[in-house]
C-alpha cells in the first residue's frame, strides 16, 4: 500500500504484523467502551461497520456489548487473524476483505461507523457520500485513537529515536497530544457532536512491548526483514539497558463522534 500524504509514499503492509497485532496490540481499556456506550455508540442491536478493522479490535468489542457488527479491511491476513480471534470469543461478527471507498453497502445499513486509528487511510473525498449513503439518517461517525506519547513517556521517545534511525520516512513519531479535535477538515459540513480525551498506563513487558512496536506502521509493515532482524536486535539491547522487565507507557485515548445532517 502506498500513501502519498503518509511516510512519503514508502510502501507498507498491515498484512506483515498481522501476528504480532493480534497478540501484543492492546485493546482500548473497558473505560473507553462505556464513554462510546454514553455517547450512543456500541449499543446492544446497534448495526455498526467498522473500516479498517484490522484484527477486529473494536469489532470483537462491539460485538460482546450485543451490536450487529460488520468489518471490512484491504488485507486478507488481518481479517484471517480478525476472524480467528473472533471465533475464539464465539462472536458472530460480518468481516468483509475490501477497500472500505470501494464496496458496495446497502443504502442506510448501518447506524455507526467507526474508525479505530484507520481515518487517514482512506480516500476521504470517495468515503464521505458512501458514508451519507449507508448510514441512517442521523447516523454517526466515531473515529477512536489509543496513542502513546513519547514526549511524556522516556521508553516510548527511546523507542521512537531507534525506529526513526531505520525507517527515516515514518510520519508516526512524535504525536503531540492536544485538547482541539483534529479531523475538522475531513469532514466538510458535518457537525462534531462531541470530541473527547482521556490519558491512561497501559502496562507492558520487554517481549509485549517488542511486540506491540513490531506490529506498527514504522516497524514490521514497511521494514525488509533483514532491517527487521537488525532493529529487533538494537531494540532489545535498548530495553534490557534502560528498562525494567514490567513498565507502563502513558497513552492518550481520543474519541470524535460526528453526525449526519
Amino acid at each position: 500500500m502506498k500513501n502519498i500524504t503518509i511516510d512519503d509514499n514508502k510502501e507498507f503492509d498491515w498484512g506483515r504484523t498481522s501476528d504480532d497485532y493480534s497478540k501484543f496490540r492492546p485493546g482500548y481499556p473497558e473505560s473507553f467502551y462505556d464513554l462510546a456506550s454514553q455517547l450512543g455508540i456500541g449499543l446492544p442491536n446497534q448495526r455498526i461497520v467498522d473500516f479498517g478493522t484490522g484484527t477486529g479490535v473494536l469489532a470483537r468489542a462491539f460485538a460482546k456489548r450485543g451490536a450487529q457488527v460488520t468489518g471490512i479491511d484491504i488485507s486478507a491476513e488481518q481479517i484471517n487473524a480478525a476472524k480467528q480471534l473472533s471465533e475464539a470469543a464465539k462472536l458472530n461478527i460480518n468481516y468483509i476483505v475490501n477497500k472500505g471507498e470501494h464496496y458496495s453497502f446497502e443504502p442506510n445499513s448501518f447506524d455507526v461507523a467507526s474508525f479505530g486509528q484507520s481515518w487517514i487511510y482512506f480516500e476521504y473525498q470517495k468515503l464521505l457520500p458512501l458514508l451519507k449513503t449507508i448510514l441512517v439518517p442521523n447516523g454517526k461517525i466515531a473515529l477512536t485513537h489509543l496513542s502513546w506519547l513519547p514526549s511524556q513517556d522516556k521508553i516510548a521517545q527511546a523507542t521512537e529515536s531507534l525506529v526513526l534511525k531505520y525507517n527515516p520516512n515514518w510520519k508516526g513519531a512524535n504525536y503531540q497530544s492536544t485538547s482541539n479535535p483534529v479531523f475538522g477538515k475531513s469532514f466538510e459540513n458535518l457537525p462534531l457532536y462531541t470530541y473527547h480525551r482521556y490519558f491512561v498506563p497501559i502496562p507492558f513487558s520487554r517481549e509485549s512491548w517488542k511486540g506491540r512496536v513490531r506490529a506498527c506502521r514504522g516497524v514490521g509493515a514497511s521494514l525488509s526483514k533483514e532491517e527487521l532482524l537488525l532493529f529487533e536486535k538494537e531494540h532489545d539491547e535498548l530495553l534490557l539497558s534502560t528498562t525494567p522487565e514490567t513498565f507502563n507507557i502513558l497513552h492518550e485515548i481520543t474519541l470524535h463522534v460526528y453526525g449526519l445532517q
